[in-house]
């Protein structure tokens, strides 16, 4: 039994339908990027400055307990492990002033430094090229106003 060249066609696609289809879900696939990548590159922003806003509260705790700062040495360990060198480490809260360190969106630990450029302390990311200083996404994200 012969089938009709009708019939053939039914069977399947032809190589220009199917690259009509690709084309169509590539230029679909182009206008989600171009629109999700800026959202994405906001969102790690945000969570840099909501890090860097908890933080700043976790090192204004330890000063009220510790009655100063750590120092830049001591660093944002201080809020893990009580350092060496407290004048009354009685007064250090057990367990520590923060559970974990947490890394910055871009994987980077967070700076800290004392005194700061404009306040007591400065807490800050380097922002997604990982130097200090920049622009854009490249900006550094800090406490400072």
């Amino acid at each position: 039994m012969r089938t009709s060249p009708l019939q053939r066609r039914a069977r399947g696609f032809t190589l220009v339908e199917l690259m009509v289809v690709i084309v169509i879900l590539g230029l679909l696939a182009t206008v989600v990027m171009i629109n999700v990548m800026p959202s994405q590159d906001r969102a790690m922003a945000e969570k840099a400055r909501a890090d860097v806003a908890v933080l700043e509260q976790a090192l204004e705790t330890y000063r009220l307990d510790n009655l100063d700062y750590p120092s830049t040495a001591q660093g944002l360990d201080a809020l893990l492990r009580a350092p060496s060198g407290l004048a009354r480490p009685e007064r250090y809260r057990r367990g520590g002033y923060i559970r974990r360190l947490p890394a910055d969106p871009w994987g980077n630990a967070y700076a800290y430094r004392r005194p700061g450029r404009d306040g007591a302390f400065d807490v800050y990311s380097l922002g997604a090229d990982g130097a200090e200083g920049g622009e854009a996404d490249a900006a550094d994200i800090g406490n400072w106003r």
